[in-house]
């Protein structure tokens, strides 16, 4: 999970470099054919921030399944933190953003309160089955 993390941080120019031409054009067809406005380039950035960092907040619930939600985001608040420090630091053609430090938290969060939904749905079946036994 790190290193693709780190490989699309940390990568000298903008991870969608070669694509932007492209994406453009398909965004032109899709708004020609009635897909709303707000559907754009920005909204796509934010969507893919959010996703980048979903895995995060995954991977630290379950290594961390004590820690609540809001301790998981200051989590991927950091660590959204720290890259975009870094960006702003190191690499010059990438734009460090406070948008992606919040698109990025948001999405560990997401990701936190997808495994403590998933590690409560595994506890229902088990206490579902204890009842019905203990009523037969």
């Amino acid at each position: 999970m790190l290193v693709p993390l780190a490989l699309v941080a940390f990568w000298p120019s903008p991870v969608d470099q070669l694509v932007s031409g492209q994406l453009t054009a398909v965004l032109h067809i899709l708004h020609v054919r009635g897909v709303p406005g707000w559907f754009n380039y920005k909204f796509i950035e934010a969507a893919a921030n959010v996703v980048l960092f979903v895995p995060v907040g995954l991977v630290s619930r379950l290594a961390f399944p004590e820690k609540r939600w809001w301790q998981i985001g200051a989590f991927g608040l950091l660590v959204s933190g720290c890259i975009e420090l870094g960006q702003l630091l190191f690499l010059h053609q990438r734009f460090a953003s406070p948008s992606d430090i919040v698109t990025n938290t948001s999405g560990a969060v997401i990701g936190g309160l997808l495994a403590a939904l998933a590690a409560q749905t595994q506890k229902r079946p088990a206490a579902f089955r204890q009842r019905a036994s203990k009523k037969q």
